[in-house]
């Protein structure tokens, strides 16, 4: 079987992203990712769905301390990385389905992939 896989990336501001996650949703796209990473003083937030093997990316990108809807009303399952993007990079998700306050992930240290912590370069860059 030959799979012609494409996959498209497209930014979005905050207050679009509900809508565009519920017309992929709409749309018969599966959810399959949510991956976060910091890029200098900001976060990158990439939301990855599926639909034969056609990838949509939407790709957002926040302050620290922004508030990020959540979108598990949408998608149940996000509910897991959204915990996530809290407990390991400090980002306040707002109305999470199953909401483990902090204590999803247990770190060492509080938030250690924040944008905002001393010596986070070594933890960005790694």
């Amino acid at each position: 079987m030959t799979v012609n896989e494409e996959q498209t990336t497209i930014s979005v501001a905050l207050e679009d992203l509900t809508r565009e996650v519920e017309a992929l949703h709409a749309g018969g796209y599966r959810l399959v990712q949510i991956g976060c990473t910091g890029t200098g003083e900001t976060y990158e937030i990439n939301y990855s769905f599926d639909k034969d093997y056609q990838y949509r990316n939407l790709r957002l990108t926040v302050e620290p301390e922004t508030e990020i809807p959540s979108i598990s009303g949408i998608y149940w399952g996000a509910f897991v990385y959204e915990n996530e993007m809290h407990d390991l990079f400090g980002i306040p998700v707002t109305g999470i389905n199953i909401d483990f306050k902090g204590t999803f992930i247990r770190t060492a240290e509080k938030y250690p992939f924040s944008v905002t912590r001393s010596g986070g370069d070594r933890c960005r860059n790694a």
